[in-house]
């Protein structure tokens, strides 16, 4: 049985790679057992559909434009965090 730690890393490598049959299986059995992580793995549904609805978004529409002002709070705040 994997263990929470083990699945939250499968169903986020998941959007990335195609999981091997066993890890599937894997996940799927951890997920009708635990509560959180089948919450977490709801959470990475929506944010990567939020993720891939922006893009599209982005692509269709150039109409999302920031101020230089805001450009520099958001590269003052990510310089910081890394």
């Amino acid at each position: 049985m994997l263990s929470c730690k083990e699945v939250t890393r499968l169903v986020s490598m998941s959007y990335e790679n195609r999981l091997s049959w066993p890890e599937r299986v894997g996940v799927r059995m951890h997920l009708l057992m635990c509560r959180f992580c089948t919450r977490f793995a709801q959470q990475m549904r929506f944010l990567h559909a939020a993720c891939h609805s922006f893009q599209q978004a982005l692509q269709e529409d150039d109409a999302i434009h920031l101020s230089e002002a805001a450009r520099l709070r958001i590269h003052n705040i990510l310089s910081r965090n890394y």
